[in-house]
């Protein structure tokens, strides 16, 4: 009768594997496995290190991820076990290699056999571990070794980590897109059999300043490597525009108009930068093109409405006329008015508008220290050090008055 009830808790056992699609270690332990893959990489030239990730879980970036830069990093996926990030660092700074780093933690660890980790070190050496009990989970589970990265992942489909791996070895663009192209590659090839929910990629470069590393993540979607390609379209979208406003500024109008139309494909649904990218066109002289991302704001988000002052001189044109309303600025409104006017280095037109609403007791500290600001650089010094000397009488805290006055006075 007992070896009839084992056999038969061993067949519920075994129906359950094949209803649910579970594995044998996460039903008879508790634990929750995940289906996770990732791709860890260094890139010698522009010394920085990456690594890519996705997983049926939510918030993959949180724990899967461990990077400093001129040191190395490791991707910890599996069961997650974060002393193999954070431990592998400081043994990379004490000197060990990669392969130590990580085995050392893994003769420590009761667990070990539920873990899979990849390491980098600071010159791109390359390890990797897959716990033995990963292959009886569900779909294959493996490791991929290649020059300057590793690839890992379980519960995939085959042909995914091959994938990962070729698309990473002939892809072309920064290692945070060559990274991007292979979490896509992986998807692609059939990524997780139970699914995806989030993913994550995080570059961080030796050289690399604040607004260059990448830490990008979607934390819980039906289409999360889609929605990270969107992440980082929109963080090179805006280099892009700024790089289009810089070639404008240094006369290069081939550049800025080159620029400018990568900008707009890449930043096409970030709302918050329509505005610059209508700016960055009115510099241009494309009227026209700065008019449809006004409009294009405006029906995608009705509170976009708080950049229409900005846009006070397209007041005129037959598109605008019944959108920008001039009768209903607040001062603020003004303000943003003559700030987008100076922005594009009409100067005189900042000088006329703000004697304008002078004349006509609309006044500010903000106004008058813009005012201040086009009399300096039209060369007018007595009437710049008048508006911002008034600047300060009306807001003795307004620190850019108190800059550029103090800068005249020096002269």
């Amino acid at each position: 009768m007992k070896n009839q009830r084992s056999f038969l808790l061993l067949l519920l056992i075994a129906f359950t594997l094949c209803s649910f699609g579970q594995n044998l270690p996460s039903l008879i332990t508790d634990r929750n496995i995940n289906s996770t893959f990732s791709i860890l990489a260094y890139d010698e030239n522009a010394q920085e290190w990456g690594i890519a990730v996705a997983t049926n879980n939510i918030y993959v970036g949180n724990s899967t991820i461990y990077i400093e830069p001129e040191v190395g990093a490791f991707s910890v996926i599996a069961e997650t076990e974060p002393k193999y990030g954070i431990g592998g660092i400081e043994k990379l700074k004490e000197g060990k290699t990669v392969e130590q780093a990580i085995l050392e933690i893994r003769d420590k660890d009761n667990q070990a056999n539920y873990r899979q980790i990849s390491g980098i070190d600071a010159n791109g050496n390359v390890f990797a571990f897959t716990g033995s009990s990963l292959k009886y989970w569900n779909g294959h589970t493996s490791e991929i070794l290649g020059e300057n990265y590793v690839a890992i992942g379980n519960q995939l489909d085959k042909n995914v980590l091959s994938k990962m791996s070729e698309t990473f070895e002939t892809s072309t663009g920064t290692l945070a897109q060559r990274l991007l192209k292979s979490l896509i590659a992986g998807q692609e090839a059939g990524g997780q059999i139970s699914g995806k929910q989030s993913a994550a990629i995080v570059v961080k470069g030796a050289e690399n300043e604040w607004y260059n590393q990448i830490d990008l993540r979607v934390d819980n979607s039906k289409k999360p490597i889609k929605e990270l390609e969107t992440l980082m379209d929109y963080h090179y979208g805006r280099i892009r525009l700024n790089q289009a406003l810089y070639a404008n500024r240094e006369g290069n109008e081939k550049r800025a108009t080159q620029k400018l139309k990568e900008a707009e494909s890449m930043l096409d649904g970030w709302t918050g930068m329509y505005a610059k990218i209508a700016r960055a066109n009115i510099a241009l002289g494309k009227e026209g093109p700065a008019i449809n991302w006004i409009k294009k704001g405006l029906a995608e988000n009705p509170k976009w409405s708080v950049y229409l002052p900005a846009f006070y001189f397209l007041r005129e044109s037959p598109e605008m006329q019944s959108i920008i309303k001039p009768g209903n600025f607040t001062v603020t409104d003004w303000e943003s008015a003559m700030g987008m006017l100076s922005n594009l280095g009409r100067e005189l037109e900042v000088i006329e508008l703000g004697n304008r609403l002078i004349s006509r007791k609309i006044e500010s500290s903000y106004i008058n220290f813009l005012l201040g600001r086009s009399y300096f650089y039209e060369k007018e010094r007595d009437k710049a050090i008048g508006h911002l000397e008034r600047a300060l009488e009306i807001d003795g805290t307004n620190i850019e008055a108190e800059i550029l006055l103090e800068r005249l006075r020096k002269k």
